[in-house]
């Protein structure tokens, strides 16, 4: 979860490619066992570039999969190439701060996990290419995650109409939707 406090100048073409470039190495894959893995990797990519938005206006996304979480978190492990990605992406690290592991503060100007969950769904209307569908909510059911995490595609498709009515998506406030 992005852990900024102030607004970022976080290019999302930048973020894009970085995304694109970004090689991961079999040790992400070792506490990430579910197959097929390439819904996984397509999974941690978007959360990636879901990241774009949060960063630039230091507000939490939450996590919605279990499986693309795990393979974040081996992706963490990497710290060299993490932490020269995070650069290269984002201008800045992007710090894992689960809930329960936050410092002091951040769960006040964060919010409850739906709230970050949402934010999560306005970003991806801001980084997904036309026609591209996120598995984000539901890549945890589509590999076979014991106890998926997920996003019920109802309440996804509620937050993006809400999107979709503003005038002007592509400058959407996390507020606004």
């Amino acid at each position: 979860m992005p852990s900024l406090l102030r607004r970022r100048r976080v290019r999302l073409d930048r973020v894009d490619a970085a995304v694109a470039d970004l090689e991961l190495p079999p040790a992400v894959w070792k506490t990430c066992p579910w197959q097929p893995r390439s819904l996984v990797e397509t999974g941690l990519r978007q959360w990636l570039r879901c990241c774009g938005p949060a960063m630039r206006d230091g507000k939490a996304i939450g996590m919605p999969s279990r499986a693309v979480d795990e393979a974040w978190h081996g992706l963490i492990l990497c710290t060299a190439r993490y932490s020269e990605f995070c650069m290269t992406a984002y201008g800045t690290f992007l710090h894992h701060n689960p809930v329960d592991g936050a410092p002091e503060g951040l769960l006040a100007v964060s919010g409850p996990m739906d709230e970050q969950l949402r934010r999560t769904v306005i970003a991806w209307s801001l980084v997904a290419k036309p026609g591209e569908q996120c598995l984000l909510w539901d890549v945890d059911t589509k590999v076979g995650v014991e106890h998926p995490w997920g996003l019920p595609l109802s309440r996804v498709a509620e937050i993006q109409a809400a999107v979709a009515n503003l005038s002007e998506p592509r400058t959407t406030t996390w507020a606004s939707a």
